[in-house]
């Protein structure tokens, strides 16, 4: 029987550059997640920082490290920016370029899934002119591209949904591409945040809320349950609340980013794990869990990929405070919702490194 497993993201316990990527990965395991989702970024700068810019070495010692942690590592993510461009040549570029070295980090890290986001790569900032397509047989012919090239490397896809992506930000639009695309070794993610971020909350409203906020959801989770989606298309979850905010997210907001969808700027601040009210939580992320769990039938990764202003406090003890209050999260959910599989491992006592890792493990 497949059991619920807790994951994390590895941007979530603290800004590359700031938190070392050893230190973070010491503090998920320390606290008791099973897996990581590996951020390239802070592979990127573990890389840079320990490796010389060897991004094949650096995954090859954090995987070392992840089996001596007894961590999975779920998935590499994010592969952006890439279905759905209307410069055809970049679309080749990417596939070419950059597909053919993640594949190479992908296997030195022990991982057979890639993550890619819906695109949210937005009008050209000079011209206005779009440099995506709505269509979605061109979104679904690069997908699939991307779908038959990793089943001959052994490599499967997970694609999201973002609440502010161009075209696809909604988890309707995201299942019929994955439908569409039809291979055993592309699935699909939900998010308990980008369902309830797009149809329940408004960040720039005064409310918070779009003005049919619980109907709407109410309606997009009825039509999840119903969709017919077989739970072994859902590679992985992830469950995440968010913020109201104390003022509409506008331009004179300090969240405000020139050019930058108002809901990204929001998730880029202002995300909180499941059941942090105390902390401004206030999407209604429990009834999405029992849609995944109860409704679905979902069993299997459970992830927590939080995005907030804190991750850049540059205190050390910064990821150990994100790692014990994910854990906390994840233990609460799992008793709400009575999961079978709830097994509250001993965390191990383990301080929080003072100064990034700079050797080889």
């Amino acid at each position: 029987m497949v059991f619920n497993r807790p994951g994390i993201a590895s941007m979530s316990l603290g800004r590359p550059w700031i938190h070392d990527l050893p230190g973070k990965l010491i503090q998920a395991a320390a606290h008791g997640f099973e897996g990581i989702e590996l951020f390239f970024d802070d592979l990127d700068c573990y890389a840079q920082r320990v490796f010389g810019g060897d991004h094949h070495e650096a995954a090859r010692t954090v995987r070392r490290l992840c089996e001596r942690l007894s961590l999975t590592i779920i998935c590499l993510q994010p592969f952006s920016f890439y279905e759905g461009l209307i410069d055809r040549a970049e679309s080749n570029r990417l596939v070419s370029e950059k597909l053919a070295k993640w594949f190479t980090i992908a296997r030195a890290l022990g991982t057979d899934l890639i993550q890619v986001p819906s695109n949210f790569l937005g009008p050209d900032p000079k011209t206005g002119a779009a440099r995506t397509t709505g269509d979605r047989g061109v979104i679904v012919r690069d997908l699939l591209r991307l779908a038959d090239l990793g089943a001959g490397a052994g490599f499967r896809f997970v694609y999201e949904a973002l609440c502010w992506g161009d075209h696809v930000d909604t988890w309707e639009a995201s299942w019929e591409v994955v439908r569409d695309v039809n291979r055993p070794n592309f699935g699909l993610c939900l998010d308990s945040f980008n369902i309830a971020g797009r149809v329940y909350a408004d960040p720039a409203a005064p409310s918070g809320r779009t003005p049919n906020a619980a109907a709407d959801l109410a309606a997009s989770l009825a039509r999840l349950r119903t969709a017919n989606i077989d739970p072994a298309k859902i590679f992985y979850v992830q469950l995440v609340d968010g913020e109201r905010l104390s003022a509409p997210l506008d331009e004179t907001h300090p969240f405000h980013v020139a050019g930058q969808p108002v809901r990204m700027s929001w998730s880029r601040n202002s995300r909180l794990f499941p059941f942090e009210e105390s902390r401004g939580g206030y999407l209604p992320i429990l009834d999405v869990a029992r849609t995944f769990f109860d409704d679905l039938g979902f069993r299997g990764w459970v992830s927590l990929e939080l995005f907030n202003r804190s991750l850049a406090d540059p205190d050390p003890f910064t990821p150990a405070d994100h790692a014990r209050r994910g854990i906390e999260s994840y233990h609460k959910m799992a008793r709400v919702l009575r999961w079978e599989s709830h097994d509250e491992k001993s965390a191990v006592s383990v301080p929080a490194p003072t100064s990034p890792v700079q050797h080889r493990l």
